[in-house]
């Protein structure tokens, strides 16, 4: 066995940097003055996710680096999901500073989880070895189940935290049962050697059945029907800039880890059940969201949408070729910019305890808070798919794709979902724009004027919407090479 060398840590360097910077945070926070600001803890933070970033980018000059015995691999696959990871983590972080200050929630242990459970993200994109793959798993949904119930004095929060924690262990076993039956099938948990393994080997039903149990695991993440239902109420009552975070880069990170099994392993008959998934996240995220008068729900059940979408095009890939694959991993991309700025401005107005997140709460924003309610419809038209949104360009390659592969019934359903996505997200801005606010509101919401962290996250998060659907080409082409690093 070769001794671990120096490029070994290389491989593995984004997800140190991080954990460095939590390790840190918990260690200053004793030294922070009681009744003091815990903002130096946030910025501190901060200043990690951007160390990650800078540490993922001299990644990138060493493209496909393994490390660790193969287990973790390097290239610009892992590269371009630490890069959404990172990105999404800053602007949480940005967008959470004065949040955690009114809310009273316990600083260091916030910021510190939240680099902590980006650790396991970063880990689930570069990691090529299925238990390795389930440990990291593990780090991201430990933390994310700790953040989700912070707000302690708020039952509907602790209900959450117990709901994610109960269901997601569930999910989890499922996860593990189907690593142990493939390793019982294949006699490896090396995802660069199950394909040869499967093609040496001829047909093994045990195969069928770990993939089978390891889509349930890895559909509880990424919150596909018919494993969504813990979504709507974790994400009511998990704070908001926490929800910017779960519902964006560990998805990005589940989808990572789906790509790499799928097709990666070159493992056999997924295509049905990935089929039936997208249609009934659509379908059911897109209805389900009809009916809600909570923001923070409505969104939910668009994120369950937005799963079946981005299913469709690994449906599209059932031949392996680049166009969906790419189409999956841009998808994802857009997705994390329009969602976590939504959930930012849904965090600035909530108030203290969370009162204001009726859809309702927002009416006459276009009169108290105009950039706030610009920006928030801007991001719900990329929601919807509308030119020059990155949402647009992301639902065109997708269908693009899917159109390409022949599955021109998958593509139908996705229209007419899209369209009906378009109604509850064109009700939230007619009331910002055509509805008057109620008087007794005046002087209990809304008063705030948006601050520099929060206005600064909001505004990255608006840049790289327009980005992506003015100028999508860059990321694309970033896209096209991550597929292609994924088949090699």
């Amino acid at each position: 066995m070769n001794p671990i060398t120096n490029t070994d840590y290389v491989t593995i360097l984004p997800e140190l940097v991080l954990a460095a910077f939590g390790l840190i945070v918990m260690l200053v926070e004793p030294f922070v003055t009681k009744g003091g600001s815990r903002k130096p803890l946030g910025y501190l933070a901060c200043l990690g996710a951007l160390a990650s970033l800078a540490a993922t980018w001299y990644q990138a000059g060493s493209p496909y680096t393994q490390g660790f015995f193969k287990m973790v691999l390097v290239d610009h696959f892992s590269v371009f999901f630490h890069v959404v990871i990172a990105l999404v983590l800053f602007v949480a972080l940005l967008g959470s500073l004065d949040y955690v200050e009114r809310q009273h929630i316990r600083a260091g242990e916030f910021y510190a989880l939240m680099l902590f459970g980006a650790v396991g993200m970063d880990l689930m994109s570069s990691a090529t070895e299925l238990v390795l793959i389930f440990i990291a798993l593990e780090i991201s949904s430990i933390s994310t189940y700790i953040l989700a119930g912070m707000r302690r004095r708020v039952a509907i929060s602790a209900e959450a935290s117990l709901k994610y924690f109960l269901l997601g262990s569930f999910a989890t076993g499922f996860f593990l049962y189907g690593v142990s039956l493939m390793f019982g099938a294949t006699g490896t948990t090396s995802i660069l050697a199950i394909g040869p393994q499967l093609h040496a080997g001829g047909f093994n039903p045990l195969v069928f059945a770990a993939v089978a149990l390891m889509f349930v695991g890895l559909g509880f993440k990424i919150a596909s029907a018919p494993f969504h239902v813990w979504t709507p109420d974790v994400y009511e009552g998990a704070p908001a800039p926490v929800v910017a975070f779960m519902s964006t880069a560990p998805k990005a990170a589940a989808f990572a880890v789906l790509l790499r099994v799928l097709f990666a392993a070159w493992t056999p008959g997924w295509f049905w059940p990935v089929w039936i998934s997208a249609a009934l996240s659509m379908t059911l995220g897109n209805i389900g969201a009809l009916r809600q008068t909570n923001i923070k729900r409505m969104l939910a059940y668009s994120s369950i949408a937005h799963a079946g979408y981005l299913l469709v095009a690994f449906a599209a890939s059932k031949a392996a070729d680049t166009a969906g694959i790419s189409a999956a991993i841009f998808y994802t991309a857009a997705y994390a910019a329009m969602n976590v700025g939504a959930f930012l401005v849904i965090s600035h107005l909530a108030g203290e305890g969370e009162r204001f997140v009726a859809i309702d709460d927002y009416a006459g924003l276009s009169r108290r808070q105009p950039a706030v309610a610009a920006s928030l419809a801007l991001l719900l038209l990329s929601l919807i798919g509308i030119p020059a949104t990155g949402g647009f360009f992301a639902k065109f390659y997708v269908f693009s794709a899917a159109l390409q592969a022949n599955l021109v019934g998958l593509t139908i359903l996705g229209l007419i979902n899209s369209g009906i996505a378009a109604y509850y997200y064109l009700r939230v801005i007619v009331v910002m724009y055509m509805r008057e606010h109620p008087a007794e509101h005046e002087h209990g919401h809304g008063a705030e004027r948006i601050t520099i962290p929060e206005g600064v996250a909001l505004t990255l998060s608006v840049l790289a919407t327009l980005y992506l659907g003015i100028m999508p080409n860059r990321v694309l082409q970033l896209a096209i090479e991550a597929a292609k690093d994924l088949l090699r």
